[in-house]
């Protein structure tokens, strides 16, 4: 096996251990402005301004991100991102301490961890492929999943119990000393080589290696139309994603209950096809995989849009939560061995800023639309719009090429 990937299990379970720490801190919070905001304003038109402010910065920041991350030590662009965040979570928790509680606070404080998330995203998307050997990507990238639906399946009972005994700027708080330790294990613990071009001088411009990755997507046409049919599936997923909760407090009742219910639903659902997809690992071809998950999402919008009752609706949340995994899974693993090393970054930056874009542009049509229509005529026609999605992905034969399986060797290594 090759020195880079000596003691590459030790190095995977600390990192996804800081990251699972992080992302513990970062979804009490999530969870705790989203149902603040919802519960005292019920307002499509708001919820569209907390997801702007919660997805333009990254969109903006992105691809400086992606620049960055094939420039320069993704460690250190890890640590830096989550100290940002850390120190603004605290400082508005001093604020609301204070006693200064204005909704526009919830904004801003959404658009500082949004900055975060556009410098930290392509760096945690490119620094796996230094860890994982390439023939474990998949099995990695499928636990992951996991813990990541475990987090979402205690982080909402958590915080709807903290906002019943407790303050919001307490949940401020946890979420600071999350980051803290996320920060200090990967200081003091995670031993990795810094990939080869951040131990170079940086010969070229910060705007020609920027060039450099745009030219290199425009040239490949796996990535063209990759990226193509997510600009669009982020567009259509934005009502699924974001609509919901404001559905269920108007339609079955405002109770934190409810809210909290349908992302346990969701997470068991994440939790169960984390697990399947780590141990199947989905069909040879990747792009099968992502097919059956978009038909089962379309499929699950449309039946949140017309299900009447509560529970079958959690049903519904639940088997949408199993098909997350199914298609997160072989995306992120299909770029990672698709795209060189030395580019990395910069796809991941572009990637980050179409999923950036694309949403908060689908909120900007479906949120004030949210207003004047019923958010469940906005899933029926959305979740057909995926399905059609999802046939024609499973249909496009340059994407179907790219998802065939990559031969590598075999590592040495016992399996994981």
């Amino acid at each position: 096996m090759n020195s880079e990937f000596d003691n590459w299990k030790k190095n995977i379970i600390i990192f996804l251990s800081s990251q699972t720490i992080s992302l513990f801190g970062s979804s009490l919070v999530q969870y705790a402005i989203m149902w603040h905001i919802t519960l005292t304003t019920q307002s499509g038109m708001m919820m569209a301004l907390f997801i702007l402010c919660g997805f333009v910065p990254t969109f903006i920041l992105s691809p400086f991100g992606g620049v960055w991350a094939d420039r320069y030590n993704r460690k250190v662009l890890i640590i830096l991102s989550d100290g940002l965040i850390a120190v603004a979570t605290l400082i508005m928790a001093i604020v609301f301490l204070m006693g200064y509680e204005a909704i526009w606070l919830l904004f801003a404080m959404a658009a500082v961890r949004a900055i975060g998330t556009g410098i930290q995203g392509p760096a945690v998307g490119a620094i796996l492929p230094q860890i994982v050997p390439e023939d474990k990507l998949t099995r990695v990238s499928g636990i992951n999943g996991s813990i990541q639906a475990i987090i979402m399946f205690v982080s909402p009972m958590v915080s709807a119990a903290l906002l019943t005994m407790a303050t919001l700027e307490i949940i401020f708080f946890i979420d600071v000393v999350t980051a803290a330790i996320a920060i200090v294990t990967l200081l003091v613990f995670l031993k990795i080589k810094v990939h080869a071009k951040a131990s170079e001088i940086q010969t070229t411009s910060y705007f020609s290696d920027f060039k450099a990755g745009l030219s290199y997507i425009n040239n490949h046409a796996f990535l063209k139309k990759f990226f193509l049919f997510f600009a669009l599936f982020f567009v259509l997923m934005a009502p699924a994603a974001f609509l919901t909760p404001l559905q269920v407090v108007r339609s079955f009742g405002d109770e934190v209950w409810r809210l909290t219910a349908i992302e346990i639903a969701f997470s068991i659902g994440m939790m169960v096809g984390g697990g399947v997809i780590a141990s199947w690992g989905g069909y040879s071809n990747k792009v099968h995989t992502m097919t059956l998950a978009t038909i089962i999402m379309g499929i699950c919008t449309i039946g949140l849009g017309i299900i009447p009752l509560f529970w079958a609706y959690l049903l519904f949340m639940a088997i949408f939560g199993v098909s997350v995994p199914f298609f997160n899974t072989p995306t992120m693993v299909l770029i990672q061995e698709r795209v060189e090393g030395d580019y990395l970054g910069r796809v991941f930056g572009v990637f980050g800023m179409i999923a950036t874009s694309m949403m908060p542009i689908g909120m900007l049509i479906f949120g004030p639309m949210a207003d004047v229509v019923k958010v469940e005529w906005i899933l029926l026609g959305t979740g057909m719009l995926i399905l059609l999605l999802g046939i024609l992905l499973g249909r496009n034969q340059v994407l179907l090429k790219a998802g065939e399986p990559v031969v590598v060797p075999e590592s040495s290594d016992l399996p994981l």
